[in-house]
């Protein structure tokens, strides 16, 4: 029976001899190492075990004998050659003058293979099975310890691709893996063996270049320019084809910092860091200025944390300009930052670092809070109100439910919706345009109003514009030319401007700096503007200063009735000029003169003209050209041409063009002259009016369209309240009636209004009390109760239960209305003899 257990057994066991030689082994151990049919016991130990030398046998043999077990690790040999690990548990066996060992042999190869999986999973990438972060840190250790005795240095080259993020954020993860997955395998097959790298995270990689020679500044930057080529271009990803671009940084340990090998991850991101700034596909070496700038970014989102608790941020407000009115009718409420350390902080400067914390949301949401805040204190101090512009950030757009914040926000400052103005930027629309749209539509539900920032320097488009609950578009300062600007810029202006028209949208121009830049805004018809031509970003003291003393643009600069016609005059002749002047001086006109096109060009920008009569052949630049340009700039003027020389084919285009009203000829009919200026005028005059006009049912339109939206709003809010109230109603009937005790309401007269399911059961044997009196009922408990209504409770037996009840009158706002009525159930074993409660 031993035997047969000892061979079944499915433990390995094998007997060894003094001399090495298999004594005994059982079917465990032969399929273990693949042997069969008896042959191992003609083997020895070192046969299965072939580093197991005589002499070492013979220790383990000694030791056993003093110990009497002991366990130890081995690899075996099997039949086949692979090596199997195993744990032995040995024990030594005296057995007729003869020493033995038994040997219980446990495989160990999947603990084995679990240990390596385990160390894959903490030291390795799970998606690209590349080293991460530590394990690189620590073959950058001990290369070091190689290299820096030896004299040789070693580069550690830093690269993010900038896609990946984007994809995961955009398309998911399993996109965003397999894009990952791809230029892994690009990247790979240009690497030599002595090379390592890892994947540091998100689209990030580090490679840690080694060379037995001198590696230097160029072998690192050949190496990063072979990667950008690698990686660099179109990607074909699930039928889309994606752009693919990177930023590369470079430190050379040890000549780009100190000794210590930690320290150059850190730097190598660094100049990663810096070559992302520079743009896309930029390689850059890392510098003392990368270092510090990435120390500074370090200590001023450390510093950022403790801001909001500190009191460090404040706001200032920057007026907002009505250019028909030229006063004020809002602010932009502009976040800044003074540390005892950095000093004052524009947002450029930490916003970007908050966003990257996420930060921004307390920031935002303290900002908007505080604008509120801000703009209802000035209305209660008898200042009109004005709209107040708050900046979003796309976390805070993002947020769910991000208008029940706003409107949370709202309520507590109690500042009207329709004083408050979020402004978003066109980057933002570029993510997510659906859930962007709802966002905003939701805002606008609520009746503030959105504005689109920095419009014309992103990537809208029209379909998109046109899909968006935007009531304003806000012109960045790029867009906003100076009177010298290019013609074809200010035409981008003015298609801007005519654009947000033509889709019923204000227009706000940002930067403004000159009065070339205000004229050429008044001209184009632009509804607002801000910027340090009228006033800076100013603390809310120096505001509310500003508001008490009515500040407000010149009334000569936005053209108010009543100015007198004004007519340039233009030639290079001064006697001509002066004949003009003196024969238009007592039609009343405002003239002002200019010699050149150039001349005439600023003389629009310093003065609103009506009528321009202007020379064809000039210096540097003809008639018909400077009147082409005035068309362009200012478009309401009315153009003429007098001149003594007919060049047919360009006056004809210019009139063609529209460029040019008339064209009169010198010598000039005096009489003549004065008629066609004064026709100029009539014509200017009537195209201003019908204007006005146009803008006066523009606006009205735009008026009643947001006072229809706020109707719609108003009747789904009381559309809302009248569902919420009558399921609220229902409720409370449906609790009534299902309440485990008889109820009865009354009416003021004591009419029985309401019963419930457990009163019906009580008194259905009288049939359908509903309508009846009270006192008609023939059951005096009840007549009692009701006559009492005292609010207290009383015990009172019915149909020959006991009951504990109460009744309470019921009281509106105006007069009583009824009462209810609560019958408890009592245990009938608390009846007395005679049928009363006790």
């Amino acid at each position: 029976m031993s035997r047969f257990m000892m061979d079944h057994s499915p433990v390995p066991v094998l007997v060894v001899a003094e001399d090495g030689r298999l004594h005994y082994v059982n079917e465990a151990a032969e399929e273990l190492l693949g042997y069969g049919g008896g042959c191992m016991t003609e083997m020895s130990i070192f046969d299965i075990a072939p580093h197991r030398r005589p002499d070492m046998w013979r220790n383990t043999l000694d030791t056993l004998k003093l110990t009497g077990s002991r366990t130890l690790s081995s690899d075996w040999r099997a039949a086949d050659g692979h090596t199997i690990p195993v744990e032995l548990h040995a024990s030594s066996l005296e057995y007729e003058a003869k020493s033995y060992v038994v040997l219980y042999a446990h495989d160990t190869s999947g603990r084995q293979e679990a240990q390596e999986q385990s160390l894959r999973l903490a030291r390795f990438d799970t998606v690209t099975g590349l080293p991460d972060r530590q394990m690189l840190h620590d073959r950058l250790q001990a290369e070091a310890r190689l290299a820096l005795p030896q004299g040789r240095r070693i580069a550690l080259v830093a690269v993010e691709v900038n896609e990946i993020q984007k994809i995961n954020e955009s398309l998911g993860y399993a996109l965003g893996d397999q894009l990952l997955l791809l230029l892994t395998r690009r990247m790979a097959a240009g690497l030599r063996k002595s090379d390592t790298w890892a994947h540091m995270g998100s689209g990030e990689f580090m490679f840690l270049l080694t060379d037995d020679g001198q590696l230097d500044d160029d072998l690192a930057l050949q190496f990063s320019r072979q990667l950008v080529e690698t990686l660099s271009g179109p990607v074909k990803l699930d039928g889309a084809v994606v752009e693919v671009s990177c930023g590369i940084g470079i430190v050379v340990f040890p000549q780009d910092g100190d000794e210590e090998p930690r320290h150059a991850l850190r730097q190598a991101e660094a100049a990663m860091r810096m070559a992302q700034a520079m743009g896309p596909n930029q390689i850059c070496f890392f510098t003392a200025e990368a270092n510090a700038k990435l120390g500074d970014k370090l200590a001023r989102a450390a510093a950022l944390r403790e801001a909001l608790g500190r009191q460090e941020l404040y706001l200032q407000y920057q007026p907002q300009i009505d250019l028909v009115t030229g006063q004020v009718i809002g602010v932009e409420a502009l976040v800044r930052w003074r540390h005892e350390l950095f000093g004052d902080l524009a947002p450029d400067d930490f916003i970007p670092i908050a966003e990257e914390t996420e930060l921004i949301l307390d920031i935002s949401s303290w900002v908007l809070k505080t604008a509120c805040e801000s703009a209802m204190r000035w209305q209660q101090s008898g200042l009109p109100a004005l709209r107040m512009a708050v900046n979003m950030s796309a976390r805070q757009l993002n947020q769910p439910d991000i208008a029940g914040s706003v409107e949370a926000i709202l309520r507590q400052t109690g500042l009207d919706p329709h004083c408050l103005t979020i402004e978003v930027t066109e980057s933002m629309l570029m993510n997510d345009l659906a859930h962007v749209a709802d966002a905003l539509s939701a805002l606008k539900s609520i009746g503030v109003h959105i504005a689109l920032d920095d419009f014309g320097t992103g990537y809208s488009s029209l379909v998109n514009l046109r899909r968006l609950p935007i009531d304003m578009i806000k012109i960045g300062r790029s867009l906003v030319p100076d009177v010298t600007a290019a013609t074809q810029d200010v035409s981008i202006t003015r298609a801007i401007i005519n654009l947000a028209h033509s889709l019923q949208m204000k227009v706000v121009a940002v930067g403004v700096e000159s009065d070339g830049e205000v004229a050429l805004l008044v001209a184009n018809q632009c509804d607002q503007m801000q910027g340090f031509y009228f006033s800076e970003p100013l603390h809310e003291q120096d505001m509310l200063a500003l508001l008490r003393d009515k500040k407000c643009l010149p009334q000569d600069m936005i053209g108010r009735k009543g100015r007198k016609r004004t007519l340039l005059l233009v030639d290079d002749e001064e006697s001509i000029v002066s004949s003009l002047k003196r024969l238009l001086r007592r039609d009343g006109y405002d003239i002002v003169t200019a010699n050149s096109g150039l001349q005439g060009l600023q003389r629009l920008a310093e003065y609103e003209v009506d009528v321009i009569l202007s020379d064809q052949r000039m210096p540097g630049m003809t008639g018909v050209e400077f009147l082409r340009r005035a068309k362009e700039l200012y478009p309401k003027t009315v153009r003429m041409v007098l001149s003594g020389y007919t060049e047919l084919q360009s006056i004809t285009d210019a009139i063609n063009e529209g460029a040019i009203y008339k064209f009169l000829t010198k010598p000039w009919n005096d009489e003549l002259v004065r008629g066609h200026i004064k026709e100029a005028f009539q014509q200017k005059e009537m195209a201003d009016e019908n204007l006005r006009l146009d803008r006066e049912v523009q606006d009205a339109n735009l008026e009643l369209a947001e006072v229809n939206k706020r109707l719609q709003h108003l009747l789904a809010y009381q559309q809302e309240q009248i569902n919420r109230e009558e399921s609220s109603l229902t409720m409370a009937r449906d609790v009534l009636e299902n309440i485990p005790a008889p109820l009865m309401g009354f009416d003021p007269d004591g009419m029985v209004a309401f019963m419930n399911t457990d009163a019906e059961k009580l008194f259905s044997d009288a049939g359908s009390l509903l309508g009846m009196h009270v006192n008609d009922l023939e059951l005096e408990p009840l007549s009692m109760l009701w006559n009492a209504c005292d609010g207290c409770h009383h015990d009172i037996t019915l149909k020959g239960s006991a009951f504990r009840a109460v009744c309470r009158p019921m009281t509106g706002a105006a007069k009583s209305r009824g009462a209810l009525l609560v019958l408890m159930p009592q245990s009938n074993e608390a009846l007395r003899p005679d049928g009363s409660p006790t």
